[in-house]
């Protein structure tokens, strides 16, 4: 068996680095990754046989190697200086736009509040036909067991303040297919992610999610933003 899909005890070899990336990064090859190597932008262990032994870091390095170079063109020169002068690989930087919602807010945790009907109508302040219309185009959607969460309310509240400006919940049904497109892109993306055996593996597919979900949302908001230049010019 090669070095490359040679197992390695108490690290990764570079082929289980490869599987690692290569979701990510589809270009990525094992020449690649030993290029990275040989410029100083990671120093795996190696065995007393001459293997490689990668750790998680490497491995977190690489991802921000590779980031950077797809994302900004940055020089591996200017790369390795920024590797060099962090305590650990820094965290890729997400565009800021002020009022979009951060990589906080899309933590799934799990909500123990369930509202009935009766309880999601008064606290929204949405009609029965209201409701009933957002259900009808997929804006409000009530879970298995009949309940809604806290955040079909925060939905709702925001039609109703959509509907004092003309729209109307069938005008909506456009908001919903494209965040249903979005949620697929973003599926695709990370099921592969989440399909490895490897436990740290979960981990970092719910942390591209949120950080995929924050730069989806401020890709649409910057769109809108600019949009509007237009409508407000014309």
């Amino acid at each position: 068996m090669t070095a490359a899909g040679r197992p390695q005890r108490g690290g990764l070899s570079i082929g289980a680095v490869l599987s690692q990336l290569r979701p990510e990064f589809p270009d990525v090859t094992i020449s690649k990754i030993r290029f990275l190597e040989s410029e100083g932008l990671v120093r795996p262990a190696r065995t007393a046989s001459g293997y490689r032994q990668f750790t998680s870091a490497d491995v977190e390095r690489l991802r921000f190697v590779l980031a950077a170079q797809r994302d900004h063109y940055l020089p591996l020169k200017v790369i390795k200086q920024q590797l060099d002068t962090a305590d650990e690989p820094p965290r890729r930087a997400l565009v800021a736009v002020e009022g979009v919602p951060t990589v906080e807010h899309f933590e799934q945790s799990p909500s123990t509040s369930r509202l009935t009907r009766e309880e999601f109508l008064a606290q929204s302040g949405i009609s029965k036909t209201t409701l009933a219309d957002l259900e009808q185009y997929g804006i409000i959607r009530a879970g298995a067991a009949g309940f809604y969460d806290p955040e079909s309310v925060v939905v709702a509240t925001t039609v109703r303040a959509m509907t004092e400006y003309g729209i109307e919940p069938r005008h909506l049904r456009a908001f919903r297919a494209s965040a249903d497109r979005e949620v697929g892109l973003l599926e695709q993306i990370v099921t592969p992610l989440y399909r490895q055996r490897d436990p740290e593996a979960r981990g970092r597919a719910e942390d591209v999610l949120r950080e995929l979900a924050v730069l989806s949302v401020t890709l649409h908001t910057l769109l809108v933003k600019a949009g509007l230049r237009g409508v407000a010019g014309g």
